[in-house]
């Protein structure tokens, strides 16, 4: 693939962070981490980047304000990644702006599928057959 997804994790867990970057670049896909929301924005202004994953509980500033403040300037697809599970968070995380939400624990398999789920919607995932899949041709 000439072009893998470059997903940019945020999580201020160091252990969590390495093992997404791991696992994303296990399955197709490029990954930088960033610690907490400075951080993010200066990779931000580094890069350019297919999708966020954001956990919402970082010191400083939380991933519900930093979702907000990035829908604000932007559409970038975010997946929020957090221990707050219960039906409450979630409605809150959607309302501010994510484009998903994932409670921890989580299997990996399943942030993979709803990331590429986003980026199938975003219309930024790789198409699956040759050069010409998912292109319309016309003939006379």
């Amino acid at each position: 693939m000439p072009n893998p997804p470059h997903i940019l994790v945020v999580d201020d867990h160091r252990e969590i962070r390495d093992a997404l970057a791991k696992y994303l670049g296990r399955n197709a896909m490029r990954a930088t981490t960033a610690a907490n929301a400075v951080a993010m924005d200066a990779a931000l202004k580094a890069g350019r980047f297919d999708l966020i994953v954001l956990d919402v509980m970082m010191p400083g500033e939380d991933g519900l304000s930093v979702c907000r403040r990035l829908r604000a300037n932007g559409t970038i697809p975010v997946l929020m990644l957090t221990a707050l599970g219960d039906e409450t968070d979630r409605i809150v995380g959607l309302e501010v702006g994510a484009d998903d939400y994932l409670a921890k624990p989580f299997n990996p398999r399943e942030l993979l599928a709803r990331i590429k789920a986003i980026l199938r919607r975003a219309g930024q995932a790789p198409s699956a057959g040759g050069t010409l899949a998912g292109r319309r041709l016309g003939f006379d």
